[in-house]
């Protein structure tokens, strides 16, 4: 997966495709009446239009990351797995949040907040990154700059936070399961095979680097 080179047109518009088919679904289920082909009562209005702009905003930063951002390549594994994650969030959350009758309150503009300060963290992150290795002078070398001085992994931990913003937005407690599978998936898995791939490509340079800087969550952890 990691250090893969080649543009992998094929997989990013797979992914693509799926998207858009998770977004007709989120809508369909939100606004055209899927909720009865489920059996599922219909939720407060202003939360589905909320629950679905979420996903509008999801959509947009994941077709950023895949089409501008991430250089390297996408094996077809990735373009399998990662699909079926944001199925949860397009689908998992729409259909969770859609069917709770509740008005909007004051959580739920936390719940916005803490979702777009994770959009943020994700893709700001990502952006400096990008421009940084655009810098020939930096070619070869381990970015520990910007956001990323604060957490090796400040890109995860920006997916996590607005994951839980989502949950939270959808308002039902079953929803909570998803940010705390992603935080195990993260660390557990995700994160310790990235810093083997990483110790591999630039030795004493990240070994240095993940001493003197948290690993996923800044200042804790």
């Amino acid at each position: 997966m990691y250090g893969k080179r080649d543009q992998s047109l094929i997989q990013r518009w797979f992914i693509f495709i799926l998207q858009c088919a998770f977004l007709v679904f989120a809508y369909w289920f939100l606004f055209l009446g899927g909720n009865k082909f489920f059996e599922l009562p219909l939720g407060d209005y202003h939360r589905r239009i909320m629950l679905f702009v979420f996903c509008i905003v999801i959509f947009i930063r994941m077709n950023f990351m895949i089409f501008y951002l991430l250089k390297r390549g996408i094996t077809w594994g990735e373009a399998l797995n990662v699909p079926l994650a944001f199925a949860i969030y397009y689908i998992g959350f729409s259909m969770l949040g859609g069917v709770i009758d509740k008005h909007l309150d004051f959580i739920d503009f936390i719940a916005v907040f803490i979702f777009l300060v994770g959009s943020f963290i994700n893709t700001f992150s990502e952006v400096l990154r990008n421009q940084w290795k655009k810098d020939s002078r930096h070619r070869g070398k381990l970015y520990t700059e910007g956001l990323f001085k604060y957490s090796v992994h400040i890109n995860y931990f920006g997916d996590w936070v607005w994951v839980s913003g989502f949950a939270l937005l959808t308002r039902n407690i079953w929803s909570w399961i998803i940010p705390l599978i992603l935080f195990l998936f993260f660390v557990f898995y995700n994160i310790p095979q990235h810093d083997k791939y990483l110790r591999q490509k630039y030795g004493e340079t990240f070994k240095q680097y993940e001493k003197s800087t948290k690993r996923f969550i800044p200042f804790i952890f």
